[in-house]
């Protein structure tokens, strides 16, 4: 992917090598150059490990700075990874943080994420209809950060995404306690 301004706002477009670019203006063809890493191992031409495309202990692909940005890559990645259709994080009255997937079934799911977490608390039966059907398709995860709470929701995929949701909220945890 790489970046470009669209209304005063970064805009994600895709690059032809399928990684994020790391600024506006990188090489031609819209791909940005890559970070050297003074740590990694280099040949006798000087070029780093990254450039040859040797494997190093990093399994990261995309990282920021900004927490919104990062939470952002954690959970598309995890999106891919599970095949899942959304995955949200939300706080405690469905405000939606970070998510990954088709916006409005992004808005969706974070608006119904408190009572999937708390189904008791649904009062209507139209309601309780909805919810009855995305429990059957929804993985909830409470976190707990600073003392409040958030909600990690992925749907879709198959029953194994419960593993990849406990991997995201990990992430999600370390990148939130790093902002605080």
């Amino acid at each position: 992917m790489s970046l470009s301004l669209s209304n005063q706002q970064l805009v994600p477009q895709p690059a032809s090598d399928g990684c994020a670019g790391a600024q506006r203006g990188g090489r031609p063809g819209g791909r940005a150059e890559r970070p050297v890493d003074p740590g990694a191992p280099s040949n006798e031409q000087g070029t780093s490990a990254l450039d040859e495309g040797i494997p190093t202990s990093e399994r990261r692909r995309r990282r920021s700075d900004d927490p919104v940005t990062a939470l952002h890559y954690q959970l598309s990645t995890t999106r891919a990874e599970a095949n899942l259709d959304v995955v949200v994080l939300v706080d405690n009255s469905g405000c939606l943080v970070a998510g990954a997937g088709a916006w409005p079934a992004c808005e969706e799911l974070a608006a119904y994420a408190p009572l999937l977490a708390n189904p008791d608390a649904v009062q209507s039966a139209a309601v309780g209809s909805r919810i009855a059907t995305l429990t059957a398709e929804v993985e909830v995860q409470s976190l707990s950060v600073e003392g409040g709470e958030v909600l990690l929701c992925g749907r879709g995929g198959t029953s194994e995404r419960g593993v990849s949701i406990a991997r995201a909220a990990a992430g999600c945890l370390r990148i939130l306690r790093a902002a605080a």
